[in-house]
């Protein structure tokens, strides 16, 4: 005979700290705030289809590590291996960047992280920066299946690391990570004759 356990759900309520001025002033222009902690860490690639991201500053989540992997178990993609997720991770943290957008581009950062086709989905986030607390808009994969990421991937997140300032420690985690042995074309050269 099965056992039935009630489940419980716990809603855990965080004040909100959001510097004046920088979460109003977005909502009332048409702007939402976006954290990146993969491939949109770097201007270039984030604006490959979301031309109107602006930087605002950078921050970390706390409780979520970074991990590369796919949606599926053997699925091709566009970076020729893993792709950056956060996964929740009590003590972790994940270093990226806050940039503002316009809602005309909701749809496609939703578009370019596969939110239709059920690869990534949406959430709401809570990110330390140094003005406080910031609520941003970002993306989870589902089914994650572990897998490394091409040479080129990790190079874009390193270079988007680097290009905005995120702490030495945490570049050094991000230079370390192991990859795949790809090295054909990948969206990286879409983004270098932009970068020139």
């Amino acid at each position: 005979m099965e056992k039935l356990h009630n489940t419980f759900l716990v809603q855990l309520v965080v004040p909100v700290i959001i510097p004046r001025g920088k979460m109003s002033a977005a909502a009332a222009t048409g702007r939402f705030m976006y954290f990146a902690f993969g491939s949109n860490l770097l201007r270039e690639r984030l604006q490959l289809a979301n031309p109107s991201a602006t930087f605002c500053t950078t921050g970390r989540l706390k409780d979520y590590v970074l991990n590369f992997g796919l949606w599926e178990r053997h699925v091709d993609n566009a970076w020729h291996g893993g792709v950056a997720t956060i996964e929740f991770c009590p003590g972790a943290e994940v270093w990226g960047v806050i940039w503002t957008l316009s809602n005309e581009n909701l749809t496609s950062l939703d578009n370019q992280e596969g939110v239709s086709q059920g690869k990534y989905s949406p959430l709401e986030v809570l990110v330390e920066t140094d003005e406080g607390l910031m609520l941003c808009r970002t993306y989870q994969m589902n089914n994650f299946h572990a897998c490394p990421p091409s040479p080129q991937y990790k190079q874009v997140v390193c270079l988007g690391a680097e290009q905005n300032g995120l702490p030495d420690e945490y570049l050094k985690r991000l230079e370390a990570i192991e990859t795949n042995t790809y090295s054909g074309p990948s969206i990286l050269d879409q983004i270098k004759s932009v970068m020139k």
